[in-house]
């Protein structure tokens, strides 16, 4: 597995750029919320330790992970500032073919509001095949996918900005 061994937590400070100037949003599932809730502890932490201020960050919670492009659509429509938004979820294997759907209908949907719109939305839904890899990705023995996500949204920021020059 790709994280095998890895830590999505750790980052060299000094290649991320200076994020003091960015507002990001952040749209929580609630659903495996004992999941996306370690997520997004670790997206805000790397956010505020990479300068950016907590009223700078706006948050919003959506049912389940379905449901997170149609909250971070709504997010763009409602925050024109925004320099990007962080689309957190936890999406884990069951007996039936809902994972797949629900899978496939998340990650087409935040491609869609990346290739339609001009605030980069980052993709944190953990697709696990047990809860044991959901913990393991959320603040457990590989870190945390959500820190990932949030060097990832100020990296994506940082291109949206110098893009516009």
């Amino acid at each position: 597995m790709a994280t095998e061994g890895n830590n999505l937590s750790e980052y060299d400070k000094t290649t991320i750029p200076n994020a003091e100037e960015f507002r990001f949003g952040i749209v929580v599932s609630e659903w495996n919320d004992q999941i996306t809730e370690g997520l997004y502890e670790g997206a805000h932490k790397a956010l505020v330790e990479n300068g950016v201020l907590d009223r700078k960050i706006v948050r919003w919670n959506v049912p389940g992970s379905f449901e997170l492009t149609y909250g971070c659509k709504k997010m763009q429509e409602t925050y024109d500032m925004l320099d990007a938004i962080i689309a957190i979820g936890s999406v884990i294997k069951g007996e039936t073919k809902h994972f797949d759907f629900v899978c496939h209908g998340v990650s087409n949907g935040i491609t869609q509001l990346n290739v339609t719109s001009d605030v980069p939305v980052i993709f944190c839904v953990l697709t696990d095949d047990n809860i044991q890899q959901s913990i393991d990705r959320s603040g457990g023995k590989h870190g945390n996918k959500g820190t990932e996500a949030a060097i990832a949204a100020i990296k994506m920021a940082q291109l949206r900005k110098d893009a516009r020059f």
